[in-house]
């Protein structure tokens, strides 16, 4: 195992202190260990957290900041925070108009969130929840019952995030979350698998000439495992399946989001929204929005993942206005 780290134990710890030391103006770190916004709590503001295992940077601590999180909690690498976090995390940034709990369908994430909720909710901080299930390759997983949060999740925390910052209440900002939710689909699939630095191996064993279509990003077996193929047949693997499944339909503007998992170039990415542009203009899918890079990783994971947020006057609005976060800054 060849990594940037000290001691797998202290990695996480290390991480954040690095990322307070260069994003100081945005962010800070309170106990036990959770990210959040520097001028928080905002009076009057409906306050925006998520959370989930560390190993998925720059998701979700990277995206505390104005017009986006207000709080993020982050586990251990590919391990869910605890209540203990998700609890701090939402008095940290209960401005008076509730919290929303932004939440990724892994099983860890679910419970850890829901007894956080019930403990917040006995000091009386109103709090509502969405889970982001947005994967399509497999109804259940190692980690899940039914769908994983994926890339939905990034798109979800930006344009409730901006409904927030605009001052929409919860009842609003919980709806909204839902909307997206219910016109997000996402696939991805890995090249190679990574390791997590407390277990000193990979993941999983790939072969040189072997590719898995549909995986986690925890690296949960996903659809199928089967020979490499080329950009572009990679990329239908991926797309029609997201395109059938809502469905996506003639006349329909989609954010069309091409994801890196850590360990692919951006050269790599773009090749594969090239052949997703083709295969959306097929289809008569217009492209309102691309998001393109690495924001939801899987350590140093090679593969990608694409996601379609199927987009309307509201949702295009509110992803585009302003962000100013360690990872996203448009409009300031």
């Amino acid at each position: 195992m060849k990594k940037l780290i000290n001691t797998p134990e202290h990695a996480v710890d290390e991480e954040l202190a690095g990322m307070v030391a260069a994003h100081g103006d945005l962010i800070k770190v309170i106990a036990p260990n959770v990210v959040v916004r520097r001028d928080a709590p905002r009076q009057g503001k409906v306050g925006v957290i998520s959370g989930g295992g560390s190993g998925h940077e720059p998701m979700h601590g990277g995206y505390v900041g104005l017009g986006m999180l207000d709080a993020a909690c982050p586990g251990a690498v590919f391990t869910s925070p605890v209540p203990d976090q998700m609890l701090e995390a939402t008095k940290a940034v209960n401005g008076g108009a509730g919290v929303l709990h932004i939440v990724k369908n892994y099983t860890g994430d679910i419970m850890n969130f829901e007894l956080a909720a019930e403990l917040a909710r006995a000091e009386g901080i109103d709090v509502a929840s969405v889970v982001i299930a947005d994967d399509v390759a497999v109804k259940d997983s190692l980690y899940t019952a039914g769908r994983r949060g994926v890339g939905g999740t990034v798109l979800a925390e930006k344009i409730v995030g901006a409904a927030a910052e605009a001052g929409a209440d919860l009842k609003a900002v919980t709806a909204l979350c839902q909307k997206v939710q219910d016109n997000v689909r996402s696939m991805g699939m890995a090249l190679t698998s990574c390791t997590v630095p407390a277990a000193g191996k990979p993941t999983f064993e790939l072969g040189d000439d072997e590719m898995e279509i549909g995986i986690g990003i925890h690296g949960e077996p996903g659809r199928t495992r089967m020979k490499l193929a080329t950009a572009d047949e990679i990329t239908e693997m991926l797309a029609t399946p997201i395109l059938d499944d809502l469905p996506f339909k003639s006349g329909d503007s989609v954010l069309a989001f091409v994801n890196g998992m850590g360990g692919t170039p951006l050269m790599e990415l773009y090749i594969v929204f090239n052949k997703l542009a083709q295969i959306l203009k097929g289809r008569g899918v217009g492209i309102g929005r691309s998001f393109v890079g690495n924001w939801i990783t899987s350590l140093e994971m090679a593969g990608c993942s694409i996601t379609l947020l199927r987009l309307d006057d509201e949702l295009t609005r509110l992803w585009d206005a302003p962000v100013k976060t360690p990872a996203l800054r448009w409009g300031i």
